[in-house]
């Protein structure tokens, strides 16, 4: 903990500020003469200089990836004190044991005033949040400046039932589009595609031009992996390009699981016919995603229909690899990248959830509203640019420099983790992050336009907030009806007929019941 000198102080202050705030009451239950006599030009001064606020006591229990950490009196958390009018003491705990060490902290009931909250569908903080623990911040984030900016479609993906118990700590919503060869489609002498047709025809290219200019059939167009049935599946991303339902699509006011729509079954039928001409790896059924990114880097393969900012990482590892050989040109980009390519409905891209984990509040450690508010006013003010650049980098000439607008981090590793590194833990990220950044190659700059583009054409699951108990009994279950269906379909181990008598077996196998309870809990969302 903090010394005590800090701690007599704070308590010193809060006495002076009750002071004021008790004469402040009295003087307004004052009789109308005695009111006149408090205009007078003495007494008005002295109410022009309000005593200060006492700094708020904040205790934050955030997860640390490293055995080294930032200290409670170090520089950087100081300055942050300064800046926030606040008094924090941090409890790090390992990441590799948070889930447990929340877990417990919260059957204890002694909760620090902050909390990051791993899981928002964990059980114990779904109860705890439904037996009134935590604060409902949702209505309190638009009267300030930064957290009234949040993100509609992260604030529904993170609620419980529709509702905010926690400020989200944003990423890129748009993150997921499509990865591509460039110099593999300037040597077959095509432009990026812009339509379905195009990324077909792009695939089949890649698969029959020798775009790497070798002599040998020994290419295809996209690599995908073993089926997971969750975000990072190719498949649930190209679905959307149809007019798929993300998850859960409203029809006539109803929630309908995708799988039951058309344009879901035309996109199997588009992902059949690429295994068929054999553009997609004939493996992907059983490849490992720890590998996924070998075949593009050793000219096997052209895409990966993945997060946009994975490019980097392939154009990075082909450097590495022509730097080997004697081959490589700096300069130049090998990888190129985009959001997705136009359907019937246009462009439409696949959203993640939008954030990692939340900053939750709760009601044992703060109890008053107007405690809230300045719980709330310390994590608004982390958004501020030169607050985010202090909790993400430290503070300059000591922990980093600047190279334009650039920063360039010590090399003391030992420095950045005991007085920075963990301290972006507790920074909200809303509306984006502003902070100062490191050095940016120009595929970057260009990945995070296009991540940022993308939010407009993201297609939201109107279910993600509903917590099912049929899902937490049986969604295992369901997913693997489907996952197993859609796969033979694909590979031709199944026809459109068996594919739709999977779908009847996930309804008999508690399907209904998932579709009948949440309808119950999107028409309770909507009252």
């Amino acid at each position: 903990m903090r010394q005590n000198t800090k701690k007599w102080m704070s308590v010193a202050a809060v006495g002076t500020v009750a002071m004021t705030t008790i004469v402040g009451c009295s003087d307004s239950k004052q009789s109308p003469a005695a009111s006149t006599a408090a205009s007078a030009p003495s007494q008005a001064a002295q109410t022009k200089a309000p005593q200060p606020q006492a700094p708020l006591d904040l205790n934050i229990m955030l997860p640390i990836f490293k055995t080294n950490y930032p200290k409670d009196d170090g520089p950087v958390v100081t300055e942050i004190e300064k800046r926030t009018n606040t008094n924090i003491h941090l409890e790090w705990v390992p990441n590799s044991s948070y889930p447990d060490k929340f877990n417990i902290t919260l059957a204890s009931g002694k909760l620090p005033h902050i909390i990051y909250v791993p899981d928002v569908k964990n059980p114990s903080f779904v109860n705890a949040v439904k037996s009134g623990a935590f604060w409902e911040v949702g209505k309190y984030m638009k009267d300030f400046p930064t957290l009234g900016q949040a993100n509609q479609v992260i604030l529904n993906n993170s609620s419980v039932d529709g509702k905010n118990y926690g400020v989200y700590r944003g990423r890129a919503l748009g993150r997921n589009g499509i990865n591509y060869r460039k110099d593999w489609l300037e040597a077959v002498g095509m432009q990026p595609p812009k339509t379905i047709d195009d990324f077909y025809n792009m695939l089949k290219a890649f698969k029959e031009k020798d775009p790497d200019k070798n002599g040998k059939d020994d290419t295809y167009g996209m690599v995908m992996v073993k089926w997971t049935g969750q975000w990072a599946s190719s498949f649930d991303i190209i679905k959307l390009w149809f007019g798929s339902p993300n998850k859960w699509g409203v029809i006539g006011d109803k929630l309908v699981p995708e799988h039951q729509t058309p344009e879901y079954l035309e996109a199997l039928k588009f992902m059949k016919k690429l295994y068929d001409e054999k553009l997609i790896n004939q493996d992907f059924a059983v490849f490992d995603s720890a590998k996924w990114n070998d075949p593009v880097v050793n000219n096997q393969a052209g895409v990966i229909i993945d997060v946009t900012d994975n490019a980097a990482r392939l154009d990075d590892k082909i450097h590495q690899v022509l730097a080997k050989e004697g081959k490589d040109k700096p300069d130049v980009h090998y990888i190129d990248n985009m959001i997705g390519v136009t359907g019937k409905n246009g462009l439409k891209a696949l959203p993640t959830s939008g954030f990692a984990g939340l900053l939750a509040i709760p009601k044992s450690s703060v109890k008053t509203e107007e405690e809230l508010r300045r719980v709330l006013k310390m994590l608004d003010q982390m958004n501020e640019p030169e607050l985010t650049t202090l909790a993400g980098y430290g503070i300059e000439g000591k922990h980093y420099t600047k190279d334009g607008d650039a920063v360039v981090a010590s090399k003391d590793t030992a420095l950045l983790e005991s007085e920075v590194e963990g301290l972006n833990q507790m920074l909200p990220f809303i509306p984006e992050d502003r902070g100062l950044k490191v050095k940016q190659t120009p595929l970057r700059l260009q990945t995070a336009k296009i991540q940022k583009e993308a939010e407009q054409f993201v297609v939201a699951n109107p279910a993600e907030p509903f917590i099912s108990s049929v899902y937490s009994q049986k969604g295992q279950q369901l997913d693997n009806v489907i996952n197993d269906a859609r796969i033979k379909f694909i590979v031709g181990q199944s026809d459109e007929a068996a594919l739709l008598a999977a779908f009847e077996t996930w309804k008999k196998s508690g399907g209904d019941d998932l579709v009948k309870e949440m309808n119950e809990l999107y028409a309770a969302s909507k009252k």
